[in-house]
């Protein structure tokens, strides 16, 4: 029965992706996946069923593929924000070139339930806080992802409510910009926000001073949060 859910979903990925959601019948996908159609039924209740399967299994990859590329960054040295804009330049391109699933996996009720959609933020936390431990970042570690991720799904879905023709193709680079302006200081630029920004880095690092007990450590991060948080108020 496993082996039967897989070849559907497949077939209808690989549909949704080459000819776009019309393409996406029953009786097509149950053809391309050598199934009858009662099958899909059975197994995903209806078309909107399936194509939530589809979004899951084709989202799971993708934040797979992209917690690959963060761990080889880490290993390898690569620059924190470097590394954060590689994320974000993939995001976009992942959105634009696959509205149906971009458009299904943007929808707050179901992203609140995909463990796709979880995963993929997690890795977005793990890139902001290569960069806050740098200490760049002159919000909370929170506040910088739900900034980006806001940037993000605004920068696809406008670009995708225009023809591809008339795209700005700098558009979701300038967004990004802007965010960063934001949430990060300058290197080397003595400022009131140089303070918020170590106490940033410190807290992203505390997790791991193991000289502190993890009731210090836990009463470090409230003190951090408690002044993080009245800092970006």
């Amino acid at each position: 029965m496993h082996d039967t859910r897989d070849r559907i979903v497949d077939a209808a990925a690989t549909l949704l992706r080459d000819e776009g959601p019309a393409a996406l019948t029953t009786r097509r996908v149950a053809h391309d996946a050598g199934v009858q159609a009662p099958a899909i039924y059975r197994l995903f209740g209806d078309k909107d069923g399936l194509l939530e399967a589809v979004a899951e299994h084709v989202m799971a990859g993708y934040v797979a593929a992209k917690a690959a590329v963060v761990e080889h960054a880490t290993s390898e040295g690569v620059e924190p924000l470097d590394d954060l804009r590689a994320g974000w330049d993939a995001q976009i391109a992942f959105g634009l070139a696959n509205p149906t699933l971009f458009r299904l996996l943007s929808d707050p009720d179901r992203v609140r339930t995909s463990a796709a959609a979880r995963s993929g933020r997690a890795v977005l936390e793990e890139r902001v806080r290569r960069v806050a431990e740098t200490g760049r970042l002159r919000v909370s570690e929170e506040r910088a992802v739900a900034m980006i991720s806001a940037a993000g799904v605004g920068a696809i879905t406008t670009l995708l409510s225009v023809d591809p023709a008339a795209r700005d193709e700098g558009l979701a680079g300038a967004l990004l910009d802007a965010v960063l302006s934001r949430i990060l200081r300058s290197e080397g630029f003595e400022s009131p926000g140089e303070a918020i920004a170590t106490a940033v880095a410190l807290r992203a690092m505390a997790g791991r001073l193991d000289g502190l007990s993890a009731a210090e450590r836990d009463l470090m991060g409230e003190w951090l949060d408690r002044a993080i948080e009245h800092a970006q108020a």
